[in-house]
């Protein structure tokens, strides 16, 4: 440990000195001013020294320390050291990357590939070189045998028990570091008494997003006493790293796409949850009493309730990742229930229980219906309690009962995410010995669920050089929840077999529809090119953005429906 120490203090020294010496590069004078050919040769010139610099100053040392911790290794790593961590940090730019020494291990070099470039001229022409990511030998993974189990003298497996934060904890650092090329771990940000809000990628890409794949999530244990969603999450992780090798479709899934699964939103909460207890509310809130369920901006109207860490930690998430689809695993009912939570009068549907559809509301029925027919008893529409009652297993939020502030709502409407929230056990907190049934009636609905992402239509959107157009607004025609484009001009809509016409706009640019079908087949590929605006064209942006929290129509205040309602969602 003194030698990573010493080895990130001097890392850190490098890299200060790094960032001094390349503002002086680009700080010196050069020809461009008088003599515009030559440009293109100086900035060739300044970075091919910045490279040098670079390389000479981070690869030396790296090389260095790792040769010193490949000295001292002498067999197979225990999966309770500490540097098996693999912690990563999420970037501005939805790109996921490593970011810590601590995760090293001996490396086959005869196995090695690197998960990103650092050459400039393997870098698309419309990155800068301020958007260039340059990676060290730490960035290095095994690509021989993904399941890398050989390693160790005890066997991998997860025990059907309730995992406090530490054991969590543990399983996932062990999960990435005997995966390490199938997985990452990272932390989006901490609960109110500091527990890091853990996410697992799960993907044959998990440090970086593949350009043009789908980046999904499942969120369990909003609440904290509704303990069944975090174990099936832990369960889902462990089911698909152990099964990349073994079946095809998982295999498949891996291979198109990135899966980021948070086992807990609410950690403090489930730590002072009590087995056994199917009803209540102890340990349903975070620490500072509040709902996590109920603390996100509304659509319909304006939430008061104070921002909370783990929902402010969310927020930020989904803003840095474009997510396509979403699971939010709760407990206390058997049933999918889809958008919207609330409606514009929730005082009128507290006693009518009116739904409140979305625009896509054809496709959210859909997503409910693919995971309660895979469930084994969700469809059959098992009640829990004598008042509830779900043909087929689903249900529209708000006409089962309205509530403000909900995360499946935000998701949609801000983000063009499509979430559904997943009530999968009539106990919030079972005895742990139930545990292997709630698994085998969740497991292919779990599965099946994400795989929904691959259903629609997705592309890009470029302008006339074949760059890509970040940021412009999208609709389908008729459906005026929009969504946007990537960095990269991706962009992913789920739907269902049909003739369509998507609406595209970018500031800058000739606003465009194009017509296009969709099968059930397969995904439609549509890519769309863009003609620059002439000067003084200005067209009016569809209604795409993320909106501002509204109002009730009727003027009342907001309903105490977490006071009226029951506490499920």
């Amino acid at each position: 440990m003194c030698v990573l120490w010493l080895f990130t203090t001097i890392r850190t020294f490098l890299t200060t000195l790094y960032q001094i010496i390349t503002i002086v590069i680009d700080l010196r004078p050069d020809l461009c001013p008088n003599k515009p050919s030559n440009c293109r040769f100086v900035k060739n010139q300044q970075t091919t020294m910045k490279t040098v610099i670079k390389t000479y100053l981070f690869l030396t040392i790296d090389a260095t320390v790792l040769l010193f911790i490949g000295a001292q290794s002498s067999g197979p790593a225990d999966l309770n050291q500490a540097h098996l961590t693999s912690k990563i940090h999420v970037g501005d730019d939805s790109v996921v990357f490593p970011g810590e020494i601590d995760a090293l291990q001996p490396f086959n070099t005869s196995q090695i590939k690197r998960i990103s470039v650092s050459d400039p001229s393997e870098i698309p022409n419309q990155f800068t070189d301020g958007q260039q990511r340059y990676y060290s030998p730490s960035d290095y993974v095994n690509a021989g045998n993904l399941n890398s189990e050989q390693q160790y003298a005890t066997p991998y497996k997860l025990e059907y028990k309730y995992h406090h934060f530490d054991k969590m904890t543990e399983f996932l650092r062990q999960t990435t570091a005997r995966y390490p090329a199938l997985t990452a771990l990272y932390s989006i940000g901490k609960s109110v008494k500091g527990r890091d809000l853990w996410v697992m990628v799960v993907s044959a890409s998990p440090y970086e997003h593949m350009l043009g794949k789908p980046d999904v999530k499942y969120i369990g244990n909003i609440h904290g006493n509704e303990a069944v969603s975090r174990e099936l999450l832990l369960q889902l992780i462990y089911h698909l790293v152990t099964s990349y090798n073994t079946d095809t479709y998982i295999k498949w899934l891996l291979d198109n796409t990135r899966i980021h699964i948070m086992p807990s939103m609410n950690p403090d909460g489930f730590e002072v949850s009590k087995e056994g207890s199917c009803e209540g509310a102890q340990g349903r809130y975070n620490s500072q009493g509040f709902d996590l369920n109920r603390n996100f901006p509304d659509y319909f109207k304006q939430n008061n309730k104070r921002p909370q860490p783990e929902t402010e930690a969310v927020k930020e998430w989904i803003k840095k990742i474009q997510f396509v689809i979403s699971g939010s695993l709760h407990g206390g009912a058997l049933v999918a229930s889809y958008p919207f939570d609330n409606t514009p009068n929730s005082l009128f549907t507290t006693y009518t229980r009116t739904p409140s559809l979305t625009p896509d509301d054809d496709v959210f029925k859909h997503l409910s219906l693919t995971y309660s027919t895979n469930h084994a008893k969700m469809s059959k529409g098992v009640s829990c309690q004598k008042s509830q009652s779900f043909p087929r297993g689903i249900t529209n939020g708000a006409e089962w009962y309205p509530l403000t502030g909900g995360m499946q709502d935000y998701n949609y409407v801000w983000y063009g995410c499509m979430e559904v929230t997943l009530e999968v056990s009539c106990c919030k907190y079972p005895p742990a010995f139930e545990l292997p049934k709630y698994w085998e009636d969740n497991k292919v609905a779990l599965i099946k669920y994400i795989s929904e992402a691959h259903r629609g239509v997705h592309g890009f959107v470029f302008d006339e050089t074949g760059s890509p157009v970040e940021k412009a607004s999208l609709k389908i025609k008729t459906r005026d929840v929009g969504f946007q484009t990537t960095k990269y001009g991706e962009f992913w809509r789920i739907l269902l077999p049909g003739v369509y016409k998507l609406e595209v706009y970018a500031d800058g640019f000739v606003p465009k529809d194009v017509e296009f079908m969709v099968v059930n087949e397969h995904p439609t590929l549509l890519n769309v090119t863009l003609q620059t605006a002439k000067q003084g064209q200005h067209f009016e942006r569809p209604v795409t953005d993320p909106p501002k929290a509204v109002l009730q129509l009727d003027g009342m205040p907001p309903s105490k429906d977490a006071l009226n309602f029951p506490q499920d969602r």
